[in-house]
């Protein structure tokens, strides 16, 4: 005969009874109004008609509440359907089934075993295992999620790390062994102890301490830092927790502040969701699992993954959305992003591109997108993909405005508008406004952009390739998706790096060649980014050229930076006027007391502070935004105070100061980098990127000598047109005229066939990249089948009549 039973509070509580005799009584007469007529202990039946039997119940031990009982057959589906849900119901989500051992009944079979071996079956409804009794959360959406309390970590707060030990700080060096010191707190003459323990503890498990601590094993290494507790030796991890115990002692909170950073969570493993939400499975992949895949794995992953009739109907339409979505991420050349990537270490252009996949996802109909350089970091085989995404986007019934200067891009707009015809004071005009078709016949009428695209002006190829003389070689570069290449930067050239997105360009050129030349010069290994390092005695320095800000404050512009506002203010306090009120070149600056308008510390503006709104700016009272006092604004060269002339732009300054040579030869290089429209006062806040790396190249052109200084530049061409990058080129070979070496990373295929050495990565972005596929003169390259970047330079170079040889 087959059981059921429910568990109950009280006489069914399954828990000792330690209510008084009276609340017992209670809740045995509650149990009988409510119907039921039986308890269950030990395999013994109670009956509540007969009182007596109940005395012999021990109220100690679980007792359970008897729902039915039943004999196995086909009849009875209806009635053990009303059984299990009066158990849920009044059992609190649980329903016991209980198979007597001294029954065989009349079913045979399964049954009949299962009975003969008095089986017990436990089910509830509550997300909990069976078998070993631990209860998870319920499975719903925002269990998912690490921005939710409710789905993140408890330790890390769904952050993925916490302050504790940092093990970089710990062991700095892993090329040395144990013996050389790598475990750098227990180098100190106070904690040479626990050193003593690991050198005993290693003797006796087989563990080397000539080896350098990266080539030690997995488990040996996992060892060194958790400890073997039982085998006696406590580890990094314990010797750490020993001084967390001390730290009431200042010496030992000073001592623990030089290895405390941000670690990855012991608890989350860095994946910043609950232990529950990693539970749950899919096709064996936790959903921390899936999200470490690419764009281009996730879409496989999900494409190929099988639901049976119940699961599709739950789940397909989630699963379509899914797919749709990820193939909108692979339309955009996102396919080597992965899932978990951390929105603050993605480009512009790849920002910009995940929120034009996310549009197409929305459907939008009627909606106008502004797109600001989309291209940005984009390699040519994938601007294609951009452009059919915004096509896409346009057939749904949407207006796209981008401004760009890609010419694959332009090429495939509908509607062009052209403006300049300079920029800054020259520009701002509407040249052209006009189907594509038509722009290209605007070459004749003043249409600069016009001019390029049609070929009447182009970037020329270099008539001599410069030939590779000496180099900085790196070997065994690794970091991110590098696979231990081995690279050759020849020194005195422009060498361009060059590969689709996410091939590896910027971990080798950072990560690797910058941060490898940084700790040799500070007495470092290189180990971590690379095997070895050789040639670097060759470079007497090296600068990255970035386009982040030249300054914060109102108070830098180019003129300073430059320092040609030096040779101004010198103009300026030799004048008459100067000399007469005692004023100095220093009276003529706005960063120091003395001439500059004390009321606004020579910012020209005063913020006033608004509590609980934003600040206001407004306009100096005291100098109405001159920055200056009266008496310096009196002082005149050529009729203009200092303040009109910081309102002048760099070209006319040019002429202003055509007889001061030391103004003149350091504005002159702005204009040759192609910022002569700026104003020599023009509030550095106010530059974009481009502008800025102009700048800072416009800085080390003006210096005596290049030699031997490699710099480094991360798309210099972002943001500037084709006859600006003309003009960049053009300042990039003054640099190596004087000595200096260039290290580019770089997409335009007009500064591709200008270098004299390109190092492309590949073949494709993600896990499929990090290799080297062609080295040599853009014509070598060019002729390299496996090359992406070379079936595209072969087009530039030969589509043009150029040579190719």
């Amino acid at each position: 005969t087959s059981t059921k039973r429910a568990r109950g509070r009280a006489a069914g509580a399954g828990e000792p009874a330690k209510a008084p005799q009276e609340d017992l009584t209670r809740a045995l007469a509650d149990l009988r109004k409510r119907g039921f007529n039986r308890l269950y202990q030990k395999g013994r039946v109670y009956e509540f008609s007969t009182p007596e039997e109940l005395l012999d119940l021990d109220f100690s031990q679980p007792v359970y509440v008897i729902a039915d009982r039943l004999t196995v057959s086909e009849d009875i589906r209806s009635r053990m359907i009303d059984g299990i849900e009066l158990c849920y119901r009044e059992g609190r989500g649980e329903v016991l089934f209980e198979f007597p051992a001294e029954s065989t009944g009349s079913a045979g079979g399964a049954a009949a075993e299962s009975a003969m071996a008095g089986e017990r079956l436990t089910f509830n409804e509550r997300f909990e295992c069976k078998r070993c009794g631990i209860v998870y959360q319920e499975p719903e959406p925002r269990l998912f999620s690490f921005n939710s309390p409710y789905g993140a970590c408890a330790r890390c707060q769904g952050f993925g790390n916490t302050i504790d030990f940092d093990l970089n700080l710990v062991i700095p060096d892993r090329s040395k062994s144990l013996n050389q010191g790598a475990i750098d707190p227990w180098t100190k003459p106070r904690y040479r102890q626990p050193f003593a323990e690991l050198k005993k503890y290693a003797k006796t498990k087989g563990i080397p301490l000539d080896v350098p601590f990266r080539d030690l094993s997995e488990k040996q290494q996992e060892v060194v830092v958790e400890g073997d507790r039982p085998g006696g030796y406590f580890g990094v991890k314990g010797f750490f927790e020993w001084l967390e115990r001390k730290k009431y002692k200042l010496h030992v909170r000073v001592f623990l502040s030089r290895y405390r950073g941000y670690a990855t969570c012991p608890d989350c493993h860095g994946t910043r969701l609950r232990e529950e939400a990693r539970a749950v499975k899919i096709e064996g992949q936790a959903i921390t699992e899936v999200c470490k895949l690419t764009v281009a794995e996730a879409g496989e992953f999900f494409r190929t993954l099988a639901l049976n009739s119940t699961e599709a109907r739950v789940a397909q339409k989630i699963l379509d959305e899914v797919r749709q979505r990820l193939e909108f991420l692979d339309a955009a050349g996102l396919d080597y992003v992965t899932l978990e990537r951390l929105t603050s270490t993605l480009s512009g252009g790849e920002a910009q591109r995940i929120q034009l996949a996310t549009s197409l996802g929305s459907r939008l109909v009627g909606a106008l997108y502004i797109l600001d350089e989309p291209s940005i970091g984009l390699h040519p085989r994938d601007t294609h993909r951009l452009i059919e995404i915004l096509k896409t986007l346009r057939d749904l019934g949407n207006t796209i405005l981008v401004v760009e200067h890609d010419r694959d891009l332009i090429l495939a707009a509908d509607h062009v508008l052209d403006l300049g015809p300079g920029a800054g004071e020259y520009g701002g005009k509407l040249i052209f406004a006009g189907p594509r078709e038509s722009l290209l016949r605007e070459a004749r009428n003043g249409s600069l952009t016009a001019r390029y695209l049609t070929g009447e002006t182009r970037v020329a190829v270099p008539a001599v390739r410069r030939k590779p003389a000496r180099f900085l070689r790196i070997a065994g570069a690794r970091g991110h998706n590098l696979k231990e290449i081995d690279v050759a930067i020849p020194l005195g050239m422009l060498t361009v790096v060059t590969g689709v997105s996410g091939s590896g360009k910027s971990t080798l050129v950072h990560e690797v060649v910058w941060n490898a030349l940084d700790a040799r010069r500070n007495g470092r290994t290189v180990r971590e980014f690379c095997s070895r390092i050789e040639g670097d005695h060759l470079l007497r320095d090296f600068v990255l050229v970035d386009q982040s800000p030249i300054g914060r404050t109102p108070r830098s512009n180019p003129a300073t930076y430059l320092k040609a506002f030096d040779a101004i203010r010198d103009v300026f306090a030799a004048a008459p006027e100067a000399v007469k009120r005692g004023l100095s070149s220093g009276s003529f600056s706005f960063n120091i007391p003395g001439g500059r308008c004390e009321a606004c510390q020579g910012d020209g503006t005063v913020t006033v502070e608004m509590q609980f709104l934003a600040d206001v700016e407004l306009v100096c009272e005291e100098c109405h935004g001159t920055r200056f006092k009266s008496s310096v604004l009196d002082v005149r060269y050529r009729e203009k105070n200092i303040h009109e002339v910081l309102q002048l732009t760099v070209r006319e300054a040019l002429t202003f100061f055509s007889g001061v040579p030391r103004a003149v030869s350091k504005l002159r290089v702005l204009d040759e980098v192609g910022l002569g429209y700026l104003r020599l006062g023009q509030s550095a806040t106010t530059l974009s990127g481009g502008e800025a790396q102009r700048l800072k190249l416009a800085a080390h052109l003006t210096q005596a000598s290049s030699e031997g200084v490699l710099y480094i530049l991360d798309e210099p061409t972002t943001g500037l047109h084709f006859e600006d990058i003309q003009k960049l080129l053009t300042s990039l070979r003054k640099l190596i005229e004087g000595g200096g070496s260039l290290l580019v990373i770089e997409h335009n295929l007009d500064v591709i066939k200008s270098a004299d050495w390109v190092i492309d990565l590949g073949p494709e972005g993600g896990q499929q990249g990090g290799r080297v596929v062609a080295v040599g003169t853009p014509e070598q390259v060019a002729r390299n089948a496996a090359s992406y970047t070379g079936k595209f330079l072969q087009r530039m170079l030969s589509h043009n009549g150029e040579r190719n040889t």
